[in-house]
């Protein structure tokens, strides 16, 4: 296999995806106990086979996620049949929040809506959980780790709004004061280019950043990302 994309040295291509939109609220409207563990609702399927379609094309030779079941259930919609074993990145995993239901009413919004705003901060944490400095260590070691594999050219990785967020920072070098940039709506699509020779990466390139095939031009799509976790409405 030539170890680069044609016409180019060391290039690999990163299709990196936010999983579909995910179930956070049970059917009472309060967010669930254990969000690692939620799944896609309807829409977030429909957004899946939606990018599925788009990327039909598109000649992957490998596969991943990050081991949580909305990123799994997405990838496993996305992918074409009989694709190969999908890959798991445990340090790809979701930014690990504190428990959003004991924060007092006032400081919900603050801490968890707006919280990535203050992810350069000195032991700034998301919303009570993992301090951002530790994530943002997590998920260059995560990332900078399957870029280097060797005998890929086209990977499709599906992973989570603050990740995604997190690897943008580190394609761009804006690191964490960018994180509350990049937005990543769900089931979104970002495209990067990674130059790899000799084992080491010596650049990275942005392609395309918040893709969304179901709505490329965001109509009617006025709040953010965590906006639209924490305020769900039936049209969102």
């Amino acid at each position: 296999m030539s170890p680069a994309l044609p016409g180019t040295q060391g290039r690999r291509r990163l299709y990196l995806m936010r999983h579909g939109q995910a179930a956070y609220f049970d059917a009472d409207g309060r967010l669930v106990s254990d969000p690692r563990a939620v799944g896609l609702t309807e829409r977030g399927r429909d957004q899946a086979r939606t990018m599925g379609a788009l990327l039909a094309a598109v000649p992957f030779d490998r596969w991943a996620h990050t081991g949580l079941p909305r990123t799994a259930e997405t990838l496993a919609l996305v992918a074409p049949e009989g694709h190969g074993r999908a890959e798991v990145l445990r340090d790809l995993e979701e930014i690990h929040l504190g428990i959003v239901a004991d924060l007092p009413r006032d400081r919900v919004e603050a801490e968890f809506v707006y919280g990535l705003e203050r992810a350069a901060l000195p032991d700034a944490r998301f919303a009570g959980g993992e301090r951002f400095v530790d994530f943002e260590a997590r998920v260059s070691r995560g990332i900078e780790a399957a870029v280097r594999a060797p005998g890929w050219h086209r990977l499709l990785l599906v992973a989570h709004d603050a990740v995604n967020r997190m690897i943008l920072g580190w394609a761009t070098g804006g690191g964490l004061a960018a994180l509350g940039a990049f937005e990543q709506d769900a089931g979104c699509l970002n495209i990067l280019d990674v130059d790899v020779i000799d084992g080491e990466i010596q650049r990275k390139l942005v392609k395309c950043l918040n893709l969304t095939p179901d709505n490329p031009a965001k109509a009617g799509n006025y709040l953010t990302s965590i906006e639209q976790v924490a305020r769900p409405r039936d049209d969102d």
